[in-house]
């Protein structure tokens, strides 16, 4: 499997944050060629302000795996991470991070900030961003598009 294989796989975690109600992300961990831990977004329903995809891939990797520091693994995800979960991408030791879509309002893998190229920290993952861009933007703007138009038409 590729990158575009895996952000796929992210895409349809994102679907099941959708089908939720919650905003359209999601996340899959691997290591090795292998998912082993899947995520979505999940804040609203589960009345946690830091169940965003990233966190929640990060916490099922770490279960399977039984160990908090997920070394040598990669975390997909459809947008770019925002503060916090790039903070428990740091913690977690992930290698690498891939995302799709840019998010220039709260991205800090270079839309805002860059947190990864700071040296300060003592963690750098590898970033690649844009990875089926339009398709995980394009999810993200028509849920949007469509709580637009349903609060307009209430």
């Amino acid at each position: 499997m590729n990158d575009e294989d895996f952000m796929r796989a992210a895409l349809e975690q994102a679907r099941e944050a959708g089908a939720c109600g919650e905003v359209p992300v999601g996340a899959v961990v691997v290591l090795n060629g292998e998912i082993v831990g899947y995520g979505f977004n999940h804040p609203i329903g589960s009345h946690d302000p830091t169940a965003h995809a990233e966190v929640m891939a990060l916490r099922d990797a770490a279960r399977r795996l039984g160990n908090y520091r997920l070394p040598g693994c990669e975390l997909y995800v459809t947008l770019e991470p925002c503060a916090m979960c790039s903070g428990a991408i740091m913690h977690a030791r992930i290698q690498r991070v891939v995302f799709g879509a840019r998010d220039p309002k709260t991205g800090v893998a270079g839309s805002v900030i860059d947190l990864f190229a700071e040296p300060r920290l003592n963690h750098h993952a590898t970033i690649t961003g844009g990875v089926l861009a339009e398709e995980c933007g394009g999810m993200l703007s028509a849920f949007f598009a469509a709580r637009r138009n349903k609060t307009l038409l209430a």
